[in-house]
């Protein structure tokens, strides 16, 4: 199959679960180790949840990435935000000269970046372009995008997800970057859950209270105009989504699809994360939690998910900051998971298990 036309649709059709005896035998070594059992917390599940996505206990972390996607959102236009849509394209660039707080850390790592223009409003010089749209439009008055668009910006992730298979990538981070998408990720997060928009709300990156009362009411009014409590995945996402959540979503199923493993950075992502499971449950499997964000209502996300995370930090920067601080700690288990000695290669009676 040609990889590089592969449509939403074939690729829910063959999304298979993650695989279990994989998963298995890397508990297995884990259990093995010469340490208390489980003693490695959320490290020991980080190894087991990719053994499980790339089909392989074998676990490869080597080679990784984060892939910032930036867009532009219209309901800007209503006042939700603290600054305007220009920060958007400047931060964009600076993912290039490491002059970003995610770009340094992903040199602290080892890591690459690749930030993706999906939508923003304006283009820039550099940063690399698969553009659906100039921004959304604004939701308060009409729907952000057509699903047509929503569809494509998915797709646009998945396919980004297979080239970077065949680059040899095998660990990737999602990452964000848009004035404006705290308010759609809260308007996406709460039409999926079926809450108030005041319970996924918060003040994103500095509102005043006035702000946070505008960004609730605008969320509310587009929640009850379009009845999206009631509606399916991509009717929200094109009535009140941004094409960086849109394209988020498409690497968290292109993971499931090529059985590598995404890291769940913080609110925006993991709503993108929700809506790529509400579309295909069995890239649930192939999802790593990182850390909870201190954005209003991410712990809630996350709790639907079902997923644990490493780091409660009071983290609320976006751009894949909290998923690449993560990498280290992965690298680190998996140097332990792949080099620590056995119970049994130093002659030590193993731990049971206790109920």
């Amino acid at each position: 199959m040609d990889r590089a036309n592969i449509t939403l649709k074939e690729v829910l059709e063959q999304i298979v679960p993650r695989d279990e005896k994989a998963a298995q035998i890397a508990q297995s070594r884990w259990d093995s180790i010469a340490k208390p059992l489980h003693s490695l917390g959320w490290l020991e599940e980080a190894v087991i949840r990719i053994a499980g996505a790339q089909h392989s206990p074998q676990v490869e972390t080597e080679k990784k990435i984060l892939i910032p996607m930036c867009a532009d959102n219209g309901v800007v236009a209503e006042g939700v935000t603290q600054t305007g849509q220009e920060v958007t394209a400047i931060v964009a660039e600076n993912f290039l000269d490491e002059k970003s707080c995610a770009a340094i850390m992903c040199r602290m790592s080892r890591a690459a970046i690749r930030p993706i223009d999906i939508g923003m409003a304006t283009d820039t010089p550099r940063v690399e372009k698969r553009k659906i749209a100039y921004g959304t439009k604004n939701f308060a008055y009409e729907p952000a995008m057509t699903r047509e668009e929503a569809v494509s910006a998915v797709e646009t992730g998945i396919r980004l997800v297979c080239e970077l298979k065949e680059e040899g990538y095998r660990l990737i981070a999602t990452g964000e970057m848009g004035i404006g998408n705290t308010t759609t990720s809260s308007a996406v997060a709460a039409a999926l859950l079926g809450v108030p928009a005041e319970e996924m709300t918060g003040r994103g990156a500095g509102l005043s209270s006035d702000g946070l009362k505008k960004k609730i009411r605008v969320i509310r009014e587009a929640l009850g105009r379009w009845s999206l409590t009631e509606q399916d995945p991509l009717t929200i996402l094109s009535c009140v989504g941004g094409f960086d959540i849109a394209g988020i979503a498409g690497l968290f199923l292109g993971g499931a699809y090529c059985h590598i493993p995404v890291l769940i950075d913080g609110f925006i992502s993991s709503v993108a994360a929700l809506l790529a499971v509400r579309l295909c449950p069995e890239a649930a499997g192939y999802m790593i939690a990182t850390h909870v964000s201190k954005e209003h209502a991410a712990r809630r996300v996350l709790e639907e998910l079902g997923l644990s995370y490493a780091l409660d930090a009071g983290l609320c920067l976006g751009e894949g900051s909290g998923a690449v601080a993560c990498f280290p700690l992965i690298d680190m288990a998996a140097e332990i998971y792949h080099s620590m000695s056995t119970f049994e290669q130093i002659c030590v009676e193993a731990y049971q298990e206790l109920q």
